[in-house]
C-alpha cells in the first residue's frame, strides 16, 4: 500500500512549472524546518507564487507563528536550499 499524499505530490509535481515544483517540497520539510511544537499546530495549506499560506490550529499559534514569521521563513528557505519563501500568511484552518 502507498499513502495517497505520496501518490498526489509526484502527480502534482508533474502538472506544475519548475518554481512551483520546487515550492511543492515545503510539505515534505514542514515538520523537520519548524520543530515538532509548530508542526503539531500548523501544517502548509497553499501557496501562490512566493507566498505560502499555513492553516494553524487556533488564534493564539496565529498570533504566535506572526511574530516568528521571518525566523520560519528562513529555516523554510535553508530547508529548501533556495529564497523561495517570501511570505507568510497564516489562517485558522484545519491543521
Amino acid at each position: 500500500m502507498t499513502h495517497i499524499g505520496s501518490i498526489l505530490g509526484r502527480s502534482l509535481m508533474s502538472c506544475r512549472t519548475g518554481g512551483d515544483a520546487e515550492m511543492m517540497k515545503v510539505w515534505d520539510i514542514w515538520n523537520d524546518a519548524v520543530g515538532e511544537a509548530i508542526a503539531n499546530n500548523s501544517r502548509p495549506a497553499s501557496f501562490k507564487g512566493h507566498q505560502l499560506v499555513v492553516h494553524v490550529s487556533s488564534s493564539s499559534w496565529l498570533y504566535h507563528l506572526n511574530f516568528m514569521k521571518k525566523d520560519l521563513m528562513e529555516k523554510l528557505n535553508k530547508a529548501l536550499g533556495s529564497d523561495r519563501v517570501r511570505e507568510l500568511t497564516f489562517k485558522i484552518g484545519r491543521s
